[in-house]
């Protein structure tokens, strides 16, 4: 809009021009000339978060008689407007902002101060009335963890509980498909394919168990803790009736914290599940590595799978194709391990009664919740369904695994069975083969003893292949 176009807002400090088709005031407009730093405004799952909570405050202080009814329908009305994404513009305030979150606390109250204005017809002020019982030194806390628990509610857990699926179903797919197994990326004892994807998909179950033991501690919110966390200004039952009213609308059992001056001064449950989104990522990343170096060739590399073809690999070399999926989910995990590194410094940084990094971890933090989301979500559908096993590469190279002599050690001992291993990998000969000279063991029974199948489930005791020890 034209410069000119603008309207006089008043606040404590006095008289500031504000866009005339703001919905924000001169709080809000300070923070915009102040912190002009990223041009990164705050989430949406953050302004979701705290929307909602300026409708269940509305709630609670009409509950106890503090606020007219009136005045919270407006106010609840206005709210649930932003919460739904209605007015996402009108939140321009950038992440690095003040350290206590005050400025995107008063862009919310004075955004819905003046949409419940509108529609009641007088003024709804964003101090008195949007912020009654409420401090922004426990309402963006309360934001934080409320939104958390929704993201990783209908965001991660799902997408993880997606990739799981994916994975439990190939598993089904590859039962019979045995391959080399690695260790130091050298070549160790077989496995089943299924049996790789069922490391796999421990992990990322494993991930999801982590959130759901993590969010206990997010469910206690901060709300009714005010300035310092005694309370001041709110009424004695608000905690109470605010997490009710926030329990209501979310389907979420939120409950007032045991202890608000550690709500306040500290992020410690922020913390805890940034790191186990960094336990996720980790897993990601694993996953995502194994996939490259098992796709990789397709002549030179292991060429043990091939991932789905989705895009021209090079702008100078006809034919390539790379695996791009993997290689984004590993950016995605790299990035969220630096996020949690983030937020580990913004934790500690709580001075006394407050901490003063809030907008950085919630930015963080929902961040790496999305990133995580969407990974899961690609590597699923665009990797994990759509692989195809090369069954001949992965039995050419088990034939000539040297380390299944392994499975000799129990009948002919150690020393000879390097010896074995040896003359096999320097004349690139079947292991069968040189045993068969070797030993005195008939060829049936190190045919027995060498199955790269029986080998899957642990292979077979002394004797129990129908021959003797020694």
């Amino acid at each position: 809009m034209p410069p000119t176009e603008t309207r006089i807002e008043r606040d404590s400090m006095g008289e500031l021009a504000v866009p005339a088709t703001a919905l924000w005031g001169a709080q809000t407009q300070r923070a915009i000339q102040n912190f002009a730093l990223s041009g990164r405004p705050m989430p949406r799952a953050f302004i979701r978060a705290l929307a909602l909570v300026k409708f269940a405050a509305a709630r609670a202080n009409a509950a106890l008689g503090l606020l007219p009814a009136e005045l919270a329908a407006v106010i609840e009305a206005a709210a649930a407007e932003v919460a739904d994404g209605r007015h996402d513009a009108h939140f321009p305030v950038d992440v690095f902002q003040t350290g206590s979150g005050t400025s995107s606390n008063m862009n919310a109250n004075e955004v819905i101060a003046r949409l419940a204005t509108a529609r009641l017809g007088r003024a709804v002020h964003p101090n008195d009335h949007v912020n009654m019982g409420q401090s922004s030194n426990d309402a963006i806390p309360t934001a934080i963890h409320v939104a958390a628990v929704l993201a990783t509610r209908d965001e991660l857990a799902p997408a993880l509980a997606t990739l799981a699926a994916s994975l439990q179903r190939r598993e089904a797919e590859f039962g019979g498909v045995v391959k080399t197994g690695r260790t130091h990326l050298m070549d160790a004892m077989p496995l089943t394919l299924a049996q790789e994807l069922s490391g796999w998909r421990a992990q990322v179950e494993n991930g999801l168990a982590r959130l759901r033991a993590t969010e206990p501690r997010l469910l206690a919110l901060a709300q009714g803790g005010t300035a310092v966390g005694t309370g001041i200004n709110a009424d004695p039952r608000f905690a109470a009736g605010f997490c009710a009213a926030l329990a209501a609308v979310t389907g979420v059992p939120f409950e007032p914290s045991r202890n608000y001056f550690e709500s306040l001064a500290a992020q410690d449950a922020a913390v805890e599940l940034s790191g186990q989104l960094k336990v996720i990522a980790v897993g990601l990343m694993k996953i995502a590595n194994d996939l490259r170096w098992m796709n990789s060739g397709p002549l030179a590399g292991l060429g043990e799978i091939t991932l789905p073809a989705l895009q021209p690999g090079s702008s100078i070399m006809p034919g390539k194709v790379n695996p791009v999926i993997p290689e984004a989910v590993a950016m995605v995990a790299a990035q969220v391990i630096g996020s949690d590194a983030t937020i580990t410094v913004a934790g500690q940084s709580g001075n006394f009664q407050l901490n003063v990094m809030l907008p950085v971890i919630a930015w963080n933090l929902l961040e790496s919740v999305r990133l995580l989301a969407n990974a899961a979500r690609a590597l699923a559908g665009q990797a994990i369904d759509g692989f195809t096993a090369n069954p001949a590469r992965l039995a050419t190279a088990l034939e000539r695994n040297p380390i299944l002599v392994t499975a000799l050690n129990p009948v002919i001992g150690y020393e000879r069975g390097a010896a074995i291993a040896k003359r096999a990998y320097a004349e690139g000969r079947p292991l069968a083969e040189v045993a068969a000279e070797m030993t005195e063991l008939p060829a049936e029974r190190i045919a027995r003893l060498l199955d790269p199948r029986a080998l899957t489930v642990g292979g077979l005791p002394p004797g129990a292949d129908g021959g003797t020890a020694g």
